[in-house]
């Protein structure tokens, strides 16, 4: 148990200051928030799309549908991924959309 407490003790940054770690968290928070949000979004546009594929081309086209919209719900949380990330180390973030 003492391992382990020193281990987590270690593993803690130093607190530089209160002020800007709070930011930091808010910021985080918020672009992780973001990154959800979008990544919601297009999951839900790929079933929409998938589905409206299936009903006028039939499986064939509802595949080729889900994986292109698979393919840009990866690419927008991977972005979003990327910002969250900037966030936590108290980067500048760039506006993704």
């Amino acid at each position: 148990m003492i391992v382990a407490l020193l281990a987590a003790l270690a593993a803690r940054p130093p607190l530089a200051n209160a002020a800007g770690k709070r930011t930091s968290v808010k910021n985080t928070a918020k672009e992780a928030t973001k990154t959800a949000g979008r990544t919601a979004k297009e999951g839900a546009l790929t079933f929409g799309r998938s589905t409206k594929a299936f009903f006028t081309g039939g499986p064939k086209a509802a595949k080729e549908a889900w994986k292109a919209g698979a393919a840009k719900t990866k690419q927008a949380a991977k972005a979003g991924g990327r910002s969250t990330k900037q966030a936590a180390k108290g980067e500048q973030v760039r506006p993704s959309h």
